[in-house]
């Protein structure tokens, strides 16, 4: 024997397995009336009853104490009888409602996949673009200490030439001396010039 569920005639109505709650009880009610029938016979004897009750009336009493049992009994009868008879329906519908959780449950957790790919995709072009832009800043302030190192190696040969200047300057201005004195060499042939006289 296969394992395959036997067809059923609700396989191809839709409406049969997503339905509320309105929709399942009028369903119910027409597949099984006589539950609802068995139900309205029972309230109507222990309305009869209690009339009778008040009335007085022994006998109506207890006649529709019968009555109410039997209609009782009939529920249960109808009950049973509707429950063997849609079992195998009712199975399918409760196969069909654990595959549509499931499926439920698997578009959830695809829908939230997607959604932490959705976010990942967005943190990796945010990193893409802060690293683009750090690499911007880092390219602009090595070509300013280029050009500022080209502009201070200028700056220094000017400054070197400028001692160099200054140096010179202040050797002449030793050896020659200042305005108004003498040149050292001066005084040296002078005081040779002194020594060679007095001889």
């Amino acid at each position: 024997m296969s394992d395959a569920p036997l067809p059923s005639s609700f396989d191809g109505n839709e409406d049969f397995y997503s339905e509320n709650r309105m929709q399942k009880l009028t369903r119910r009610l027409r597949e099984e009336p006589l539950i609802p029938l068995g139900c309205l016979l029972t309230c109507w004897a222990l309305i009869g009853a209690s009339r009778a009750m008040k009335a007085g009336d022994h006998h109506q009493t207890n006649r529709m104490f019968r009555r109410r049992i039997y209609a009782q009994g009939f529920t249960i009868v109808a009950m049973a009888a509707g429950s063997m008879y849609w079992s195998e329906d009712r199975e399918r519908r409760k196969e069909f409602d654990a595959l549509q959780q499931q499926k439920k449950a698997v578009e959830k957790r695809d829908a939230w996949l997607r959604e932490l790919e959705a976010r990942d995709e967005e943190d990796k072009a945010m990193r893409a673009r802060l690293e683009k832009r750090r690499a911007a800043k880092r390219e602009r302030e090595r070509e300013a200490r280029a050009g500022a190192k080209e502009g201070g190696g200028e700056g220094e040969g000017e400054g070197a030439a400028g001692a160099e200047g200054a140096g010179v300057t202040e050797a002449k201005s030793v050896v020659e001396g200042g305005e108004g004195r003498p040149a050292e060499g001066g005084v040296v042939a002078a005081v040779k010039d002194l020594f060679a006289g007095k001889k």
